[in-house]
């Protein structure tokens, strides 16, 4: 633990990309098999199970800090972080120990099959033989909750520099099924075959938002435009007369969309499809309101089936009769891609998703602006001859989202943040004008900077009407832009609406109250873009 507890301190302590990746690979090159597993396991989501609820831990450390739990529990918001706040307020270990991470995360994993009494006697040994900072980490995992600053790029460059292997080749590795219980290093890492399971996918291509013209792009000859869709990305892998579905997060998703078992009746095996799952009705694809009902649904009943089908809208292919064509250029993998789906039956779950022709960046700036209408959040631009890469790249690939809706709402509630932010107010709730009445209908938390922040949180403080735990009742005064990418209609709230991805575009310190948006308003916008 004390090693991993170094590596977190390194990556933690430096914002430069060199001393992260340098920190990781010396890590991975000297570190035990099943600590370097279990890391990488970490620092891509696959975190153990929770298996102590938080109101015991918070319960066990004001007890083994004696402090009542009142005490404590002021003393987590002003922290922001449970794991952090343990940590610090327990007395320092009574004994070292040189176990390393592997071991206190499968006593972790034991926890789960035993009593109260038992966890409660595991948890509090680990706190005595731990310091601060590996108390801080074993805090981390016990709760479920651990991320840290390393994104899936770092750790396939340090994995590369380590292994002396191609990164590309360690993204890939890295996706699929496996499990850090039950996988060894030399087969995840060494093994030669490294597409040896058939349910494995590829590493995502990602697209850099477009900051200036699309006209800086060049000649718009060299480019190929399509809609860019409001769904689910994901891979569609057929392989050894199986199907696999794979979302951008590398979650396998087969059982949750049983619409694609017929693909393998048409689609033949060593393919992989890299497109869109969208919910689809008569007149094609529907807005992403229709995929929620389906969203972490394990098993579809087959109602919501009929309510709510779904297509594989196809863009691109990564593999063709087994072999690997992420290199060929995109106009090359598109033609084969036409080709194949050419041959599918009309009314199948596999579709080709279009592409937009156009002759002038004007032209096409012309269709984004129909983008809604079409059902989309704007333009996808990729280069002809761009290979398929992994991660997000630059040059090759841009997105050219449409502009979001907006709504001039006020401030009604105030939350502190958490982290580094918890001596601030930044969750707020915000509300639309209803007559004489200010209707909740949105809270967020992003789009102000710190010095904004500070302004909002001393006036906070000033004009706290009630506080309700954390929160605060504060004077309707301010006026926030919100902006949002789509609105839908939600009997949960008092609106009757919801809103998707709200954040603050802008402080309206040039509005009052009165100069705010409806409830009609908001109505207006959802029987527009509901």
């Amino acid at each position: 633990m004390k090693d991993f507890a170094a590596l977190f301190n390194a990556i933690d302590q430096s914002t430069k990309t060199s001393v992260k990746v340098a920190a990781l690979a010396d890590f991975f090159a000297t570190a035990s098999e099943s600590d370097r597993i279990w890391t990488i396991a970490i620092f891509s989501g696959r975190r153990p199970k929770r298996t102590v609820n938080t109101t015991l831990l918070r319960t066990w450390a004001a007890e083994v800090a004696g402090i009542p739990l009142w005490l404590f529990e002021e003393s987590y918001p002003i922290v922001g972080d449970l794991a952090e706040t343990i940590a610090l307020i327990l007395p320092v270990e009574n004994t070292q120990t040189d176990l390393g991470l592997s071991h206190w995360i499968n006593e972790l994993r034991a926890l789960s099959d035993v009593d109260e009494l038992h966890r409660k006697t595991t948890v509090l040994q680990a706190w005595d033989t731990l310091d601060s900072t590996q108390r801080f980490l074993f805090n981390k995992l016990l709760t479920g909750g651990f991320r840290i600053g390393v994104s899936q790029k770092l750790m396939t460059r340090a994995l590369a520099q380590a292994t002396g292997r191609n990164e590309a080749e360690m993204a890939h590795r890295l996706m699929g099924n496996w499990d850090p219980a039950t996988t060894t290093w030399d087969a995840l890492i060494n093994a030669e075959d490294p597409t040896a399971s058939a349910s494995r996918p590829y590493p995502f291509y990602l697209a850099h938002g477009i900051n200036a013209e699309a006209e800086n792009l060049g000649n718009p000859n060299d480019w190929q435009a399509e809609w860019k869709w409001d769904g689910i990305r994901g891979q569609l892998i057929v392989r050894d007369r199986a199907h696999y579905v794979w979302s951008r997060g590398e979650e396998l998703m087969t059982d949750r969309f049983p619409e694609f078992a017929h693909a393998r009746d048409f689609i033949p095996d060593g393919t992989v499809l890299d497109g869109e799952i969208l919910v689809w009705g008569d007149d094609g694809p529907q807005s992403f309101n229709r995929m929620q009902k389906r969203i972490g649904r394990k098993t579809v009943p087959k109602k919501l089936l009929a309510e709510a089908p779904v297509a594989f809208y196809a863009y691109d292919m990564l593999e063709w009769q087994g072999v690997d064509i992420r290199q060929d250029p995109l106009e090359k993998r598109r033609a084969t891609l036409e080709k194949i789906c050419n041959t599918l039956p009309t009314a199948g779950p596999v579709k080709l998703s279009p592409t937009v022709p156009f002759d002038t960046w004007d032209h096409l700036a012309t269709l984004r602006d129909t983008a809604r209408a079409a059902r989309a959040e704007g333009l996808m631009l990729k280069r002809r001859d761009s290979p398929y890469l992994a991660g997000r790249k630059k040059g090759d690939w841009w997105k050219w989202k449409l502009a979001p809706l907006t709504i001039d709402a006020v401030m009604i509630y105030a939350q502190s943040g958490h982290g580094r932010r918890a001596n601030l107010f930044t969750d707020f709730t915000f509300a639309v004008r209803n007559g004489n009445d200010l209707v909740p209908f949105a809270k967020t938390y992003s789009g102000l900077n710190n010095d904004e922040f500070r302004k909002i949180t001393a006036w906070v403080k000033k004009n706290t009407r009630e506080r309700f735990g954390p929160v605060r009742s504060v004077t309707p005064e301010h006026v926030f832009e919100i902006a949002f990418e789509g609105i839908q209609a939600s009997p949960r709230h008092k609106s009757g609406v919801a809103l998707r991805f709200p954040r603050m575009l802008r402080w309206r310190q040039d509005k009052s109250v009165q100069d705010a948006n409806t409830l009609d308003d908001l109505n207006d916008m959802l029987s527009t873009y509901g």
